[in-house]
């Protein structure tokens, strides 16, 4: 079943009307008819079923007849991610992230990123879609682009894990990674961290981690990250 999405629904809500392009989308695209049954979720936890009563292309119109409420993970996760220099490999990132679980996303603005000013308007379509493909009830949380060391003032619980390629012991992030524990991942840029970048993370309890042997890409470390907490907490 399709998975509709519209944040002004809370569990008190019993009709509700699609927007215009929304509604020519159900009727018209996708043929809908009254008494057909759609999934919609407010991307806080909540999915409702819902019934058309009014199959009109430009205000469809539905009542709601069942309300459930997803209960969250034992764990909240946190990427940090410096956005690459295509906006389309970052898009990927944010659509894969999704849909393999992530809670927060910050893009972070670093020494050496190439790309310094995004679109979160854009971003959050993309996160949406992905949410709704994947049939989740929790949007995740997209903050706003800040710069290396705005982010840095701002305390941060729980796990904490910078990855970067500079040559120094450090151990696997499967081996760091811990079930039920709030995790929150720092991915550099093209360029990686600056020197400077490192030890402010280590200064603000950052520990160093690795993603494998191999170098990779801003996006496919952050969905190597993605997977990997995922998998630690669900294997």
């Amino acid at each position: 079943m399709q998975l509709f999405y519209n944040p002004r629904l809370d569990n008190s809500a019993s009709q509700f009307v699609f927007s215009p392009e929304e509604s020519n989308h159900i009727i018209k695209v996708l043929r809908k008819k009254e008494d057909d049954i759609l999934l919609i979720t407010n991307g806080k936890g909540y999915m409702f079923e819902a019934k058309i009563i009014l199959a009109n292309a430009k205000k469809c119109k539905a009542q709601i007849t069942s309300t459930t409420k997803k209960h969250r993970k034992m764990y909240w996760f946190h990427l940090v991610v410096a956005p690459t220099k295509s906006n389309d490999r970052f898009e990927w990132f944010l659509e894969k992230a999704t849909e393999i679980g992530v809670d927060e996303i910050t893009p972070i603005i670093c020494d050496n990123s190439e790309r310094k000013i995004i679109k979160p308007e854009r971003m959050e379509k993309v996160l949406q879609s992905a949410m709704k493909q994947s049939l989740q009830a929790y949007l995740p949380k997209l903050n706003p682009a800040v710069s290396y060391k705005e982010f840095m003032g701002n305390s941060r619980e729980g796990l904490l894990f910078i990855a970067h390629c500079d040559e120094e012991e450090k151990l696997e992030l499967k081996r760091r990674v811990a079930p039920d524990k709030d995790v929150t991942v720092l991915i550099g840029p093209e360029g990686d961290f600056s020197r400077k970048e490192i030890e402010s993370a280590y200064e603000n309890g950052y520990l160093p981690v690795s993603l494998g042997r191999n170098r990779l890409r801003t996006e496919t470390a952050a969905i190597v990250a993605c997977t990997t907490v995922n998998l630690i907490n669900n294997g």
